[in-house]
């Protein structure tokens, strides 16, 4: 595989961390710690097969035309849905019930990948190929082989340079505006946030529901984009990546552009370099991405600078009678 070829396939697969570790980073910054995100990709891929699915009954029922805005509108739209009521569902638990956030967010990425199979078991797992090839098409018709460039930067379908948007604007929101440093004090220090008059819990609710419904689009984009509409039953493996990449990028969603990139570069690795499959050697280069999370959250863990240390109330659940 050319240089070319491999920085392509991993900016497409850098997708779906992206997604991922933008959702969370903005639930994390509000002092929710949701370990539900794997759940809640598959929770996403699930919500888009039902919209495609939506969306092909109606095309095939009342004789609609195949039409690749729509296409990619439904199963996208349904996945939001999908995700933001996931992130619901977990404040409900957590911001309301005051139930403890590793459990319900754990209890959440097993009810979201049973969920993903029954869904599945329910619609089937064929006839979705017919839109996924409106996810795949790139972006711009008229790309050369030939351009570096072209290929490096305009050959990709909707969902990734929406990942690169979404993932900058969350950034520059989170550090340069009000609202950001609102949700920042909320996630730092709710009581002080709650004596200013900001109100805690809405600011949680809101950014783990928003954070969510991204997060879910991981899910979309695996099953829509990159397997072109097949199911995958291993959605939850990229979802912890994902929660890895949050610490690794220090809660940053727009850094996340370039820590996805190397995280999806170390998983593709194995599949792009010349090493004979009976060689024990490519086992250990398929356990890189994985090494590197474990790293990467024993380095958070013992470290103790800035970057390594998140909202000083992450994971903590706000009593305001404690106040």
């Amino acid at each position: 595989m050319s240089i070319i070829a491999f920085i392509q396939q991993a900016i497409r697969f850098a997708t779906i961390f992206l997604f991922g570790s933008t959702g969370e980073s903005i639930t994390e910054r509000s002092g929710h710690l949701n370990l539900g995100v794997p759940g809640i990709m598959c929770v996403g891929s699930a919500g888009a097969a039902l919209g495609a699915k939506l969306y092909l009954t109606l095309v095939d029922s009342c004789g609609f035309p195949m039409n690749g805005f729509f296409g990619v509108l439904f199963p996208v739209l349904f996945c939001l849905i999908c995700g933001a009521l996931a992130g619901l569902m977990f404040c409900f638990f957590t911001a309301t019930l005051k139930a403890n956030q590793n459990v319900v967010g754990l209890s959440m990425t097993t009810f979201g990948i049973g969920l993903y199979v029954v869904i599945f078991q329910i619609l089937g797992e064929s006839g979705y190929t017919r839109l996924g090839g409106y996810f795949t098409k790139v972006f711009f018709d008229s790309v050369s082989a030939s351009n570096w460039f072209e290929l490096l930067f305009l050959s990709y379908g909707p969902l990734v340079y929406l990942a690169i948007i979404v993932s900058i604007i969350a950034g520059l929101i989170i550090r340069k505006t009000k609202l950001g440093l609102t949700l920042r004090s909320v996630g730092e220090n709710p009581s002080a946030a709650d004596a200013t008059g900001i109100n805690v819990q809405k600011y949680r609710y809101v950014a783990t529901i928003i954070g969510s419904a991204i997060a879910a689009l991981g899910g979309c984009f695996l099953f829509m984009d990159y397997m072109a509409g097949q199911p995958l039953y291993n959605i939850d493996t990229y979802g912890w990546m994902a929660v890895a990449l949050v610490i690794f990028v220090g809660w940053n969603p727009d850094l996340g552009v370039l820590g996805s990139f190397l995280f999806a570069a170390a998983y593709i690795l194995p599949d792009s370099i010349k090493i004979d499959s009976k060689n024990p050697l490519i086992e250990i280069v398929r356990l890189l991405p994985y090494f590197l999370t474990i790293i990467i959250l024993i380095i958070s863990s013992v470290s103790k600078t800035k970057l390594s240390n998140g909202p000083k109330a992450l994971g903590v659940t706000y009593f305001r009678e404690d106040r």
